[in-house]
């Protein structure tokens, strides 16, 4: 069995606004989990699987979560989820869209395949800090991740 590495937290997520905020929120909350950023749907896959930039990276930990942005360049988010609940190695890592996008579309397709969890990011920096909090509370201190196979 696989051990998920408690201290990451997979960030994809292509606006480095988004990006410098979401870490400001973990810090100011004193979440310290490592955060690794993805800034594309090609990048995140390379780090889930271990191929392109990341070739060669330990496959025996995963991140702990994967907070997932829908609108990204040269794969999408849904993309990015459909192909990690298709592979054996992944497809239980819990998965939060957290993403801007307000359309029901992407709603509906994202649990159907296979989100944990979907959050609109608030446009005011407390209420995104407060989101923030709340998610790394849930997902890093409450929930217990299931045991993932390879």
């Amino acid at each position: 069995m696989r051990e998920v590495d408690n201290r990451i937290i997979l960030l994809v997520e292509d606006n480095p606004g988004d990006v410098a905020l979401t870490i400001r929120a973990f810090e100011r909350h004193n979440i310290m989990n490592q955060v690794v950023v993805a800034r594309d749907g090609v990048e995140a896959l390379d780090y889930l699987f271990g191929t392109g930039t990341y070739a060669g990276r330990d496959l025996n930990s995963g991140p702990l979560v994967i907070l997932l942005d829908l609108k990204l360049p040269r794969i999408d988010g849904l993309e990015v989820l459909r192909r990690v609940r298709a592979d054996e190695r992944t497809k239980l890592v819990p998965v939060i869209i957290l993403t801007s996008s307000r359309e029901e579309q992407d709603l509906i397709r994202g649990y159907s395949l296979g989100a944990n969890s979907y959050v609109r990011k608030p446009v005011d920096f407390n209420q995104f800090a407060e989101a923030v909090r709340q998610l790394g509370l849930y997902w890093l201190v409450l929930n217990e991740p299931p045991p993932v196979k390879i």
